[in-house]
This record gives structure tokens, sequence and C-alpha cells, in this order.
């Protein structure tokens, strides 16, 4: 092989984001700095969006064109690309303003499971979800099935044309406000998830749906405990198959795992701008706090973490818009995001002293959202597990 095709072929790995992304980038800092850190103390009560606030903010964003920016242009949405999502939620997660979980102003919030229904199922869920018309909450985590879902508890068992689901459901967000759930239920149990789980649609007020209490949390969630007592749902509410459920959840929470990975590169990001300002502004024994080693290594860490988080994640959301399998890719991006987003969160608490630990700065707020998304969604021990049996099957 010669010098020149070693050279071409050099030239054929090209690390730079595209011209359109890099100005969708722009218009989103520019958003974030001008419209949501300005006042990212102000747009929440507890963890909703004050209703002003939602008009407000959702006007703004209609002006910047970010309207259903993840909704497929077959349901009137602008259907982006996974890299181009990462995009918007590593520059969003920046700012708290957004409440962290089950909440958005640029769209009403759609699980994508609801893309796979079929055309009746879509005609009375998928449909008024898109017009704003009803919400939905996913309901798959138990009090002894959460990083587990094989061993979930919650049975559907087929009576005729009707299922006859019972069991408990606990951390399911917005389940208060819900006009329906997509409920996660094992119809085999032997089976587990493979091919024993299976997906239905399920109207909250259906006799036996019960809210039973919502819990207090270390985050701004407040999400809720749900019993189903012998909750009938006709054979035309599962989703999919028999024995699909599973596999219809796998098929997108690889990208929901991309957006931790994201939702850390933006955390990352606004800790060390606060914490590399905050360090030349403050004065200790008569020297900056960044002329202390022991601050500029951590400011070095925060930021070599962050180029490799960005490398990680911008590579993965590359190759699934290219329609490669990155389960793993996601795992790695999802762990190694949540536990350095919550490490950055840290340090510039550890920088800022005393002032960090007060609601006047957001980073108590990225503290305890960072630390609870390690457990959360996947805990980092799970991932890496399946990550060992990956990387003992590639090299043993």
């Amino acid at each position: 092989m010669g010098n020149d095709t070693i050279a071409e072929l050099a030239g054929q790995m090209n690390f730079e984001m595209p011209e359109e992304l890099r100005m969708l980038k722009e218009t989103l800092r520019r958003f974030v700095d001008a419209e949501l850190i300005p006042i990212e103390r102000d747009v929440c009560e507890g963890n909703k969006i004050k209703p002003h606030m939602r008009e407000m903010l959702e006007g703004k964003a209609k002006e910047v064109g970010l309207w259903m920016y993840d909704v497929p242009e077959e349901y009137g949405g602008q259907g982006l690309g996974l890299l181009a999502k990462v995009v918007v939620w590593s520059e969003l997660a920046r700012s708290i303003a957004m409440p962290t979980r089950g909440a958005s102003i640029f769209g009403p919030p759609v699980s994508p499971i609801l893309y796979y229904l079929n055309d009746e199922q879509k005609e009375r869920y998928l449909l008024p979800v898109l017009a704003g018309e009803k919400q939905a909450c996913f309901a798959q985590t138990e009090p002894d099935a959460g990083g587990d879902p094989g061993g979930m508890r919650t049975t559907a068992v087929r009576e005729g044309d009707e299922y006859v689901i019972n069991g408990m459901k606990r951390f399911i967000t917005g389940a208060a406000e819900a006009d329906f759930a997509q409920v996660i239920a094992a119809t085999d149990r032997e089976k587990g998830s493979r091919g024993g789980i299976s997906a239905f649609l399920v109207d909250m007020n259906t006799p036996g749906v019960k809210l039973l209490r919502e819990q207090e949390t270390m985050m701004d969630d407040r999400p809720w405990e749900i019993a189903l007592e012998d909750v009938r749902v006709p054979v035309a509410n599962r989703i999919g198959e028999e024995g699909d459920g599973f596999k219809l959840a796998q098929n997108w929470i690889s990208a929901g795992r991309i957006r931790h990975g994201a939702r850390g590169m933006g955390v990352i990001e606004r800790c060390l701008e606060m914490g590399a300002s905050y360090a030349k502004q403050r004065v200790t024994f008569g020297q900056p706090l960044s002329d202390r080693q022991s601050v500029q290594w951590m400011l070095v860490d925060m930021h070599t973490e962050l180029h490799q988080l960005t490398l990680m994640v911008h590579n993965a959301a590359w190759k699934a818009d290219r329609g490669e399998d990155i389960r793993y890719d996601s795992y790695m991006c999802k762990y190694f995001g949540d536990t350095k987003s919550f490490e950055a969160a840290d340090r510039c608490m550890q920088i800022h002293g005393g002032i960090g630990l007060t609601t006047d700065l957001p980073i108590e707020r990225m503290w305890r959202d960072q630390r609870s998304f390690v457990i959360t969604e996947g805990p980092t021990e799970i991932l890496k597990m399946a990550l060992a049996r990956h990387v003992l099957r590639k090299y043993g």
C-alpha cells in the first residue's frame, strides 16, 4: 500500500460536524444563552413548567424552527436524525430551565413506542398525543424489576378477547396527568425478556388502575406508584404481537441512552464554563483559584472527559443514522456520560465552595440530576455487565 493510498484513506475519516448541524448548534447555543439561562430558576414550579412560561417558550421554540424536531416528517414533524438530536439535547442540557424528565417546549412529548402502533391504534392514541389532546406515560419499572425488566411480576393473562393485567408499577413519571399508559407486562414469565413480555395501551380511567402515591425524590421529578388490579384490556390494545414488548422497548431505548450521553456533554460544558470563570474571579490567600494546580487539574479532567464523551456520542449517533447496531455503543455512552457528568458537577461544586451548595447557582440541581441518572434508566453496573459479556465474546 503506497503513501498516496494511505493518505487517501486517512482523508476519508472526517470528524467535522456537517455544516447544517454546525448551524443548528449555533442557533441552539444562542437560544439557550439568551432565552433559557437568564430565567432558568423561574421557569418551573416544582417539577412543572409554569403555564405562562410554557406558552412563552413554546412560541420562541417555533420562532427558531425547533417545533416537533423529534417527530417523524410523516406526522408533521421535522424528523431529525439521531446526530442532529444529539446536538439539540446537548445544547439544551447546558441549562436547568427544563424539567429533567418528561417535559418539552418543542411539542408534545411522544414516546417512540407509539410509532409502532397499527393504524387503528394510531388514530386513538398517537394522533391525539401529537395534537396535544392526550398525554401518555410509560409504565415498565416495578418494585422488584427495575434494571432487570425480564424479572417483572406484572402479568397479562389472556381471557378470550381481553387481557387481565395485575401488578404494581413504580417510578412512573407523568402518571397523574396521563390519559393512557404504555404498560409492559409478562405474558409468559418463563420466557422472560426472550419473548415473554408484551406491551399494552391502557387508558388510565380503566377500572382497576389506581394511582397509589406520588413519590418524593432527591430530584425535582415526582414519579408515581401505580397498582393494576384485574385491569381488563382488549386484545386490540396490545402493541405488536404477544411477546414483542421487550423488543419494542429495546428498539428505541438505545437512542434514549445516547440522549444520556448527550445530556452529559451539555452538563460538563456548563460546569467548565462556570468553573473556569469562577476560578479566575475568586481570590484566596492572595491568589486566584485559577493559579492553583488542584483547581487546574479539575478543569483539565472535565475538558478531557468532555472531548472523550463528544467523540463517543457523535460516533454512535452517526452509526445509528447509517442503520448500524449501536446497542453496545449506547451502553458506553450512557455509563460514561452519566458518571463523568456527575463528577463534573461535583468538581464544579467543589471549585465554588459554599456558594455551590446554594440554589443561587444551577450546580446543585445538575449534581442531583446527574447522580440520579447513574441509577435510573439503566444502572451503570448492569450496563457494564452487559458490556463485559460483549468484550469477552469479542476478544476472548
